[in-house]
């Protein structure tokens, strides 16, 4: 039998703004603007035929086809969710993986071997967000990102490691160039990115040495930018996480070592029980700590 329901966004909609009491309450819980829950609200009043809200914008009351209709709603996604949440509480599926494109490929690809080996039945969905900022309302299971400030108070966020930052050059340009003191860096080429154009002025206030930089070659992505560095193209600013392999083996040489910025790399994850989440926070909490900076 066909179901003759309303939008399950809309029947949401009308459920949080009905039992909080106020649209922008709502808005906050279901992570979209009070604009789309009164649309949304509206757009149900409208498949019903009947007023669900009197009063106004800034305090509305149910009527009485809205007090009817909350409680019992109320219980269905109640029921929904349980559902839902015996379902994804296992240690199985697909979990949706949010990285910036450098991190991603210089970071986390590269040890996730050892995910794959531990949990075989867990495969990882990576995507390079661009705008997002929260993993509930952007649809993602846990986002990697780099920040500034304190996460005190930031809810289902953990600290990867603080970022630390550090000129590197590849080991033929070394030999040419012969750095021997901070002044000397600027008489070389050095290498920018257009999505971090502040890199040098980082490094500049983290190691305590107030000078700017010169401009230079700018490349798209920091990742671009990195591979020009290893080419023997110039000198760049780049965060220890994203060139600790490439210093392990040779590639890069950081002569003037790492130094802390007010950056941090931190993990916010979905909110709610997920088993296959839960294992793949730990896993990378563990990694972070295995890679973390020596001096």
């Amino acid at each position: 039998m066909k179901r003759r329901l309303p939008p399950l966004n809309a029947l949401r909609s009308f459920e949080a703004a009905a039992r909080l009491g106020r649209m922008t309450s709502a808005a906050d819980e279901l992570s979209v603007t009070p604009g789309a829950v009164s649309r949304q609200v509206r757009q149900l009043e409208l498949s019903l035929g009947v007023d669900l809200f009197e009063g106004t914008k800034n305090k509305p009351q149910l009527t009485a086809a809205g007090k009817e209709l909350l409680p019992d709603l109320t219980a269905a996604l109640d029921q929904i969710e349980a559902a839902v949440g015996r379902i994804r509480d296992t240690a199985t599926g697909i979990l949706d993986v949010s990285c910036f494109s450098t991190f991603t490929v210089k970071w986390l690809i590269p040890r996730l071997f050892d995910f794959n080996a531990k949990y075989p039945d867990i495969k990882i969905r990576l995507n390079s967000f661009v705008h997002a900022t929260d993993p509930g309302r952007d649809r993602y299971d846990v986002m990697l990102t780099a920040e500034q400030g304190v996460l005190e108070g930031q809810k289902n966020t953990f600290l990867l490691f603080p970022e630390r930052l550090g000129i590197v050059l590849s080991p033929t340009l070394s030999a040419r160039i012969q750095l021997t003191e901070l002044s000397s860096i600027f008489l070389h080429p050095l290498l920018h990115t257009k999505t971090r154009p502040n890199a040098w002025a980082s490094w500049s206030d983290a190691i305590g040495y107030k000078v700017t930089a010169p401009v230079g070659v700018e490349f798209e992505h920091y990742y671009f930018t990195l591979e020009a560095a290893i080419s023997g193209l110039g000198i760049c600013v780049a965060p220890w996480h994203l060139v600790a392999d490439d210093i392990r083996l040779g590639r890069l040489l950081a002569p003037f070592g790492f130094h802390q910025s007010d950056y941090s790399y931190i993990a916010k994850r979905s909110p709610g029980p997920d088993k296959k989440l839960d294992l793949f926070c730990t896993w990378l909490a563990c990694q972070a700590e295995q890679d973390s900076f020596t001096g």
